[in-house]
């Protein structure tokens, strides 16, 4: 079959439109280097929004002392791998129990967790926020004599590694347990799984391997191209999540980067070379981890499109 070479006119479009989803990167990296003076004539001058007349590399330094950017980043760091962690074990169980093994209402029951995706994140907000706010009533009930309400980690302050309540509102507990479940990530790994061959596991099976060594030393590994993509979706997301820590915390210690970034927008004004510094210092673990796990998203985003 012959294939026609592809016009310089739409080698000229898609440079432009490659252009264009490029500009707001390039915009915040401008903003980021400016003045105070220089980031607000940018938003008028655009020629000084693409190469600005003095380059403030100390922006970067001043993030770190303007507001406690460092304990956002710790926040939002812990919250993020110990969310991808428990996200992606969590579906990668649920995933080997809907593939792999055979028990009365197995299909029935994953079309009803399929039927969750469909529910918005917005409606099951209320919910959740009810379920946190009652855990420690809840626990008292169950454990008579323990005052859950007013247990708290021994650290209080901003330099503790641990702050807030143990469990319950304003407590990494809120942040971190119901987003460590996700119904699209056990779809995603059951389809990985249900390519896999059923000889492995009958080999396995005659060599005395139970379902849970089958699971560890064969369906694992050669799942790690699902696992590399849900771990990077998984971790984006945690990342950049907003309204779920807007709504679970109160405390400044507790705050994560998206919600840091709010800091530098006052009442008579924002700060746009700061927030632009931040912002970028904020992007760089997502880059990181799109690096390392670019040839497994790759092959994870391609899998089952070519028969045969």
């Amino acid at each position: 079959m012959n294939y026609r070479k592809p016009s310089k006119l739409w080698h000229a479009f898609l440079v432009l439109v490659g252009a264009s989803m490029l500009a707001p990167l390039a915009f915040m990296i401008t903003t980021a280097l400016s003045s105070p003076e220089g980031a607000m004539r940018a938003t008028d001058n655009v020629l000084e929004m693409l190469i600005p007349q003095e380059w403030n590399w100390q922006n970067f330094a001043e993030v770190w002392e303007v507001v406690p950017f460092l304990r956002y980043y710790y926040n939002s760091l812990g919250i993020a791998v110990v969310v991808t962690f428990g996200q992606v074990f969590t579906s990668a169980c649920a995933a080997y129990a809907f593939s792999r093994l055979h028990w009365p209402g197995r299909d029935k029951l994953f079309l009803c967790y399929l039927a969750t995706m469909m529910v918005p994140g917005s409606v099951t907000m209320l919910p959740n926020f009810i379920a946190m706010k009652m855990a420690p009533e809840l626990l008292a009930s169950a454990f008579p004599g323990v005052d859950w309400m007013a247990m708290r980690y021994l650290g209080t302050g901003v330099d503790a590694p641990l702050v807030g309540r143990l469990i319950g509102l304003d407590s990494y507990f809120a942040l971190i347990v119901p987003a460590m479940f996700s119904a699209y990530g056990t779809f995603l790994l059951r389809q990985f799984m249900l390519s896999i061959p059923r000889e492995l596991e009958e080999a396995a099976h005659m060599d005395g391997c139970g379902y849970w060594k089958i699971f560890r030393i064969i369906i694992i590994p050669l799942c790690l191209p699902g696992l590399a993509t849900l771990t990077i979706f998984t971790f984006m997301g945690a990342w950049g999540s907003f309204l779920w820590p807007l709504v679970m915390t109160n405390h400044d210690e507790l705050r994560t980067l998206p919600l840091g970034l709010q800091a530098f927008q006052g009442q008579y004004g924002t700060e746009w070379h700061l927030m632009m510094s931040a912002a970028l210092l904020m992007l760089l673990p997502i880059v990181a981890i799109f690096l390392m796990g670019q040839r497994f998203f790759i092959s994870g985003l391609t899998v089952g499109a070519v028969k045969g």
